[in-house]
Parts: structure tokens; sequence; C-alpha cells
């Protein structure tokens, strides 16, 4: 920002000043790694020294002046000692006042700003900040009165300098000191608003310059980095679920595991199993005996972390190490299907005819599906492959018309609902609950490939399974699928929240242009969903509201109206049972609350998910519980477990949602008789 911006902004805030210090540092003494708590100006007077604020590095000698922000990272080493002033101060924004100047206190954010800057009359300086200094320490009234006029004296001064010398402040990355506020406090729980309060700007701001340079939201991105943590610490210590659960900032296991799973797409105790199963499997076939001197290129393999980035472009190269030959058989497998893909190209466009120049020019048209045909020299015709168009939210994306082999990281069950039999998902649909009921035959599961529990999916069986389409749910993951082949981004869950099942249906029945059989299903679901409304009529009245709770691990959850799970969309969105106002203004999918608010949130009817899991007890035999009106006129309902591998509400799919229609139904007819 220009230098008048700044001086228009200090005629607006209110400064309270925090302290007033001098401090000295003896020679070879060193500051490391202390993160100012408000915005500081730091005035040496006296020796050498070199300042790091952060990533600026400031080599200061006599009379220096050096400005920070609040949570500026401070490191000085001085070889000959340092004597300097520290001014810590909060500029507050006095309201009312004009948009314009909120805005530029918003965006701009002056007193965060880092520069260095030798005064001109340094002594004029020095006399302000040591009689500051006397003041500030005195206890009455007038004195602490007397220490603010100087202090604005000083910012005068200051600024004269500033502008005399041309002066551009440096500006901190908002999104480096949230990432760095994140890493500090992992363990505590970090609610946005609190952690804009720290940075001193608000948290409309962080998410969008967050979004803006991490493609993610702070909480998405707090999410991953403590379930990372979470993992590291499963596979490399004994610790409890529970005791992981509080040192990554989850105030129980259940919290833990449910974002655990959503993120890594298996429950904790899962990943644990496998990954220890991996790192047996991969001793064994490597032969790597740790007591033994090695050979180099077993040395090499052995400076490998033992489980690399989950991310990295080439990860499939590397899942499995069985000595020096095979360790490059990878490589080379890869560089061969790499090599034939090219050569098949190559054939493919030099056997194609060449484009006619007589003629008027055909017009491209976004068409769902464009085909092309060519005539040989017998007048027979040959049929190229159609394609089809499809529109994601990372731009359109040209498919087979007819994807014969299909990978996909979710959904399986709405793709097998369609007719589409994948060659290859990941572990956790292999397993869902609602597959045992569903009717498929057992030799059509069993002959969908595992591609591992974790995202993305295993990339090296992935490339054996030869896919034709591949369809990602999780951004990060895309390039990686795209390496292999056409992949087709359709996102499960965004932010904490899901887009109704139905509205899942129909964006994958658009992709295999499967619209009519899926309209088909829809329509048939919703007369069931009609038949349902009938049976259950009265047992929720009029006027009266519905509530649905999550209970296990000592721990609470409240659904919301839209974007929830476990049985939500079935309950609010089909059944059209009226939620509370609370479930209908909460933001994201869900939200954790204590016992003692429980009342604010319930409903006459009360929908209890896990009330029969680990934990469940600690809630439901509270005399909070007890107390609700739901509670003591017998109008609540338990339904579903988490349990190792859950049940038909852990999933949305089709299957899953006549199961979930079935289960609820009958709860609230025998509650209705």
């Amino acid at each position: 920002m220009n230098l008048n911006d700044h001086i228009l902004l200090w005629n607006h805030v209110f400064i309270k000043i925090l302290d007033v210090r001098k401090n000295s540092l003896a020679p070879g003494e060193r500051i490391r790694n202390y993160l100012l708590p408000a915005s500081a100006y730091l005035y040496m007077v006296d020796g050498t020294a070199v300042v790091g604020m952060d990533q600026q590095r400031y080599i200061v000698e006599g009379f220096h002046i050096v400005h920070g922000g609040k949570l500026a990272n401070v490191n000085i080493k001085t070889d000959s000692g340092l004597v300097y002033y520290m001014i810590l101060y909060k500029a507050i924004l006095a309201l009312p006042c004009r948009m314009d100047i909120q805005h530029l206190m918003e965006n701009e954010r002056p007193f965060q700003d880092q520069y260095s800057l030798i005064p001109t009359n340094p002594l004029v300086m020095y006399q302000y900040i040591r009689t500051l200094e006397g003041e500030w320490e005195q206890s009455t009234k007038l004195a602490k009165l007397h220490a603010k006029t100087l202090f604005h004296q000083w910012v005068y001064a200051l600024l004269s300098d500033l502008y005399g010398q041309s002066i551009q402040p440096y500006k901190p990355d908002v999104v480096t000191r949230a990432i760095e506020y994140m890493s500090k406090h992992l363990h505590e729980p970090v609610a946005l608003d609190v952690m804009a309060k720290e940075l001193e700007c608000s948290a409309g701001h962080i998410s969008r310059l967050f979004k803006q340079k991490m493609n993610i939201s702070p909480i998405q991105y707090l999410g991953q980095r403590r379930v990372e943590r979470a993992a590291h610490l499963l596979i490399y210590t004994g610790a409890t679920l529970q005791q992981i659960a509080e040192q990554v900032g989850y105030p129980d296991a259940h919290s833990l595991s449910r974002s655990f799973k959503k993120i890594k797409g298996c429950s904790p105790i899962r990943y644990k199993k496998n990954q220890n199963r991996g790192q047996k499997e991969q001793k064994y076939a490597s032969g790597v005996n740790h007591d033994q001197d090695l050979p180099g290129f077993t040395r090499e393999i052995a400076l490998q972390p033992l489980y690399p980035q989950l991310y990295n472009d080439i990860d499939y190269q590397y899942h499995k190490v069985d000595g020096g030959e095979l360790f490059m058989q990878g490589k080379f497998n890869m560089t061969a299907l790499t090599m034939m893909l090219c050569l098949s190209l190559l054939l493919g466009a030099c056997s194609s005819p060449s484009q006619s120049t007589s003629g008027s020019q055909s017009e491209t048209k976004p068409t769902a599906v464009q085909t092309s045909n060519s005539k040989t020299e017998e007048g027979k015709s040959s049929v190229q492959a159609e394609t089809r168009t499809v529109s994601t939210i990372r731009g359109d994306v040209v498919i087979s018309a007819n994807p014969q082999r299909v990978a996909s990281d979710q959904y399986m069950g709405y793709l097998l609902k369609l007719g589409v039999i994948p060659v290859g998902v990941r572990t956790f649909m292999l397993n869902e609950a609602w597959i045992e009921k569903s009717g498929i035959p057992a030799d059509v599961i069993s002959g969908i490939e595992d591609l591992g529990g974790e995202f993305p999916m295993n990339l090296e069986k992935l490339v054996a399974l030869e896919p034709d389409l591949i369809i990602g749910s999780i951004d990060k993951n895309i390039e990686d699928y795209e390496k292999i082949a056409t992949t087709v981004f359709l996102p499960y869950w965004e932010g904490e929240s899901t887009s109704g099942p139905l509205a899942k249906l129909r964006r994958i029945s658009e992709v295999f242009g499967k619209e009519k059989e899926a309209e088909e299903w829809i329509s048939s679901y919703e007369q069931k969903v009609e038949e349902a409304k009938k049976q259950i009529a009265g047992v929720v009245k009029e006027g009266e509201t519905v509530s649905i709770v999550q209970v296990a691990n000592k721990s609470l959850y409240v659904l919301a109206a839209e974007g929830g799970n476990y049985g939500s969309s079935t309950i609010y969105e089909m059944l059209k049972l009226p939620p509370t106002e609370q479930a209908l203004n909460m933001e994201e999918g869900f939200v954790n609350i204590s016992l003692e608010v429980l009342p604010e949130y319930m409903g006459d009817h009360i929908f209890v998910y896990g009330s029969w899991d680990e934990g469940a007890n600690e809630v439901l035999n509270s005399e909070v519980w007890k107390l609700l009106p739901a509670v003591q006129k017998g109008q609540v309902y338990p339904y579903g477990s988490f349990g190792d591998k859950g049940d038909e509400f852990v999933m949305e799919d089709p299957f899953s949602l006549e199961l979930q229609l079935d289960t609820i139904v009958n709860i609230m007819v025998e509650a209705k008789e």
C-alpha cells in the first residue's frame, strides 16, 4: 500500500500500548524463534546484530528501527552485544467509519507490515522512546496518557522517515502465517475465527487467501494435517487411538476416526493393519537384514522413508522392493507401458485418413457425443470409437462413449445400480455393508480388483488394469490418475458437506450416458418414498420437529438438514421430516456439541445413530439426556451402528438408500403401533 493510505489508517485507529521494555543481549547471545505477541517496534540503540523476521534478514548497526506484525518469527544474533527497546502495541479501527477505510484495514493490514530504517534524527527518536519507557513504568493514569502521546510523536517521526526515504514495507504472507499457527496449535482445538483474531484479520479474508493459494479451505487443510500426523503416530508409536486423537487436536477417538476415514478412505485400525502388513511384505520381499552390512543397491533403498509421501507422482514405482533387479523392474514396466502407448497413438495417427481440404470446413459443436466414420477402399464402413464430452469443475473431458474398464475411488454402488461393473475400486467399497443385502452375485464383487484402502488408489495396480476411464473424487489425486488414463473428477465431499445422493447419481449417469436408467430408478425410489410417507403419517405431528444425533466414544454430533450423512438425507430430504431451526442453519453437514448445550439442538423427535456403540451410554445415561422432552415422551428412534464394518447408513448410493428407507420406516411404524 502507499504511504498516504498508511497515514490515513493511523488517523482512524485507536492505539493500545501493550508494553514498553528495554532489553540487552550479551556478546554471542541469541534470541531464537520468538513470536511477536502483537505489532512491535524494535529500536536498536547500541551494538550490531543480524535480525531475522520470518524470511527477511536485516543487518543492524547502531541506531536502527525494525517493525513487525503479530506472530512474526523473530531471531536475533549478535557477536558484539546489543541494546534495544521494544514497543508492543495494537491498532484497533475506530467504528463507525467509511467503508473504504474498513477495506484498507482488512486487505492492506499495514500494522502487520515488516520494514527497517535508520532514523534521520536518531537521538530525537531515542529521547522519545526513553521517556516513553519511563512513563510506561509508572502506574498513574496521567503517566499512561503521556506515554500514548509520546508514542504518537514517535510514530509521526517514523512515518516522516518512511516517506522521506521511500521505504516500501514487506507484507508477510497471511497463508504462511496461518499454516505456522495451525502447525503450532495442531494438538489444540483451532477455530477459524480464533485464528483470524490472532492473525488480526477476518475469517473470510483468511479463507479467500487460503483457497486462492492452496486450493483448499483452512479447516480442510487443518484436517488433512491432523490426519497425516495421526497416521504417522499410528504406525510409529504404540499409542492408543484416544491418545493419538488428543495429540492431534480431536476431542476423542470417534472424531478422529470419522475424519480419518473420510480423508484416508479407511478406519485408523484398518490403516494400521494394512501398513504393518505392507511393511512386513516389503521386508520379506527385499530380504533386508538391518543388522548386517547392506550391498549398495539395498542401502539406497534402506535410506528411503519407510512410507513415501502418499501423493508422489511416481509413487507406484516403489510400492514393492524385491532387490536391485526387481526394483528397476517397476521403472522398466512403466517405461515399456508408456512406449507402447506412444507407439499405439503413432500408428493410429499414421493409419487415420487425412482431412479433406475440399468442401466446407466442418463446424465443431459442443454436443454430448461426437461420432466420426471412415470408409475403406472396398466401400465397407469402419466406425471409429465414439466419444463423449463430459463437463466437470476442472473443465471438459473427452471420454469414450462406452467405457468398458472403469476404475473408481468412490461411487461403486452408484455404478453398479447403473449397470456399470468397475474393474477396480478401493478396499473400503468392497466391504460395504449393503453388498450382502443387494442381491448382486458374489462372483461380480469378487471380480472387482482391490486397489488399496487409501487415496489415491494403488497406482501400480491401476496401471496393470489398463482402465479406459478413472473416476476420482479428491482433487489432489486427479493428476496422478490422469497420467494413467482419461479421468473424470466428481467430488464426493464439498467441505464438511456432501451433495445429495440423487444429485450424485445424476452426475454419474451423465458421464456414462445413462440418464434414462438413473431417472427410472429415481422415479421408482420416489414412489417408494411416497408410500413410506403414508405409512409413517401421524408419528411426527404438525408443528413438531426432528433432530438426528450421533453418539459414540463419549461424543455428540448433530446432523444438518442438508449435506449431512448417516441417514440424514433419507430422514430430512426424502421423507421430508421437519428439521429444527439449528439443523437448517448449519453451514456444514454436522456440528460437534457438548452435552451441556444438547437441549438447544433437540427437536420433538430424536433419531439416534450409534446408540449401541461403545461410549454411547455416557450420553444416553446422563441426566441431561433423560430430561429431554423427546426422551420423556418416548419419541426417540435408535438406529444404525458404526461398528468395524458399518451399516447401510455409511454410504448414500441407491442400494444404501433403499435399505435406509426400509429401516427408518420400520422403526417409525413400530413406534406408531
